[in-house]
This record gives structure tokens, C-alpha cells and sequence, in this order.
């Protein structure tokens, strides 16, 4: 199997709007295009069809992260780069999955898309910070229910502060360094 068939799960945590997907899918892009198998595990997908039925309190969260972590792992640990931009705004639900992958002995890298508050809800790409200031919705990671930032990711992207190509540009830089491309 040559250097592309090597799988590895590349999860990208951060808040509502922060640019994880985005980021996800700029460098999807780009190792599809050198001939890597890349999967993307959105976050708003994998509610719709893997974990329909959940909520968002903290178990249901953490059952949640625990689903996605599962299917990225089964990906990683068959050659597929298993790229995976969900908020998982829990330390131990995140570290839970980072054992499964080491366990596995599949590789298992975190990222923190670190864009502060105030920069996701200007962007608020699907209104969730409009809707939390309305009332409308409460229990929105970051702002009235917690998200607690990794304290040592594998790599932390401010992505407020540089492009999507500059931010999987320096995710691409990480798999290179580590010896997945």
C-alpha cells in the first residue's frame, strides 16, 4: 500500500461557525486531488443520519462524539483519511475517541479551529447565534452551554485571522510532518 492508502482521523473542534467545515472540505479537496481517500464527517450530517433521535444534553453530546469517533475510526483504519469538523465541546468525549484510535493503533490528530465568540456569531452561518440572542434557542455551545478548548491540540488554527487555503494549508503541513502524505 503506498504512502495515500494510510488512514487517519483528523478532528477538527471549535465553536458554532468557527470554519471547521470549511477547513474540512478545502483540504478534502486538496488530498483527493494528490489521490488520497478522504472522507468528511460533517457534524450537521452525521445528526441527520447517524445519530437522529439525540439531543443536546451533555450525554446525548457525548453519545454523539462517541458514533462519530466510531465511523472515524472504522475509515481511518482502513486507509481513508477520515476528516471529521465537529464542535465535540467536551474534553473527555474528545479523549474518549483519542483511546479508541490509540487502542486501534489508528492514527487520531486534533485540531482546534480556535475563532473567538464574537467572530462566529458575526459570521453565523446557519443563525444560531441570532436565534440564542432572541431567545429563541438556548444551550448554544460557547455562549450559554460550555465548550471547553483542547488544552494541547495537535495543531490550533486561527482561522479568523488567515484564509480557508492558509488554514488547510497548515493542516496539510501537520499530515506531512506526521508522515500521512
Amino acid at each position: 500500500m503506498g504512502v495515500t492508502g494510510q488512514g487517519a482521523t483528523v478532528w477538527l473542534t471549535g465553536l458554532p461557525s468557527a470554519g471547521k467545515t470549511t477547513i474540512a472540505y478545502a483540504l478534502a479537496e486538496r488530498l483527493r486531488g494528490d489521490g488520497h481517500r478522504v472522507e468528511v464527517l460533517d457534524g450537521d450530517e452525521i445528526r441527520e443520519f447517524l445519530s437522529a433521535g439525540l439531543g443536546f444534553t451533555a450525554e446525548d453530546r457525548h453519545t454523539n462524539v462517541q458514533r462519530i469517533g466510531f465511523v472515524a475510526e472504522l475509515l481511518a483504519s482502513n486507509g481513508v483519511k477520515a476528516l471529521v469538523p465537529v464542535i465535540a465541546p467536551y474534553g473527555r468525549s474528545r479523549e474518549a475517541v483519542r483511546k479508541r484510535h490509540e487502542a486501534a493503533g489508528t492514527t487520531y490528530l486534533e485540531v482546534h479551529v480556535a475563532t473567538p465568540v464574537e467572530v462566529c456569531s458575526v459570521r453565523d452561518v446557519k443563525g444560531l447565534y441570532a436565534k440564542q440572542a432572541a431567545g429563541e434557542i438556548s444551550g448554544l455551545t460557547g455562549v450559554d452551554d460550555p465548550y471547553e478548548a483542547p488544552a494541547a491540540p495537535d495543531l490550533r488554527i486561527e482561522a479568523h485571522t488567515q484564509s480557508v487555503d492558509e488554514s488547510a494549508a497548515a493542516l496539510a503541513a501537520l499530515l506531512s510532518e506526521r508522515g500521512l502524505l
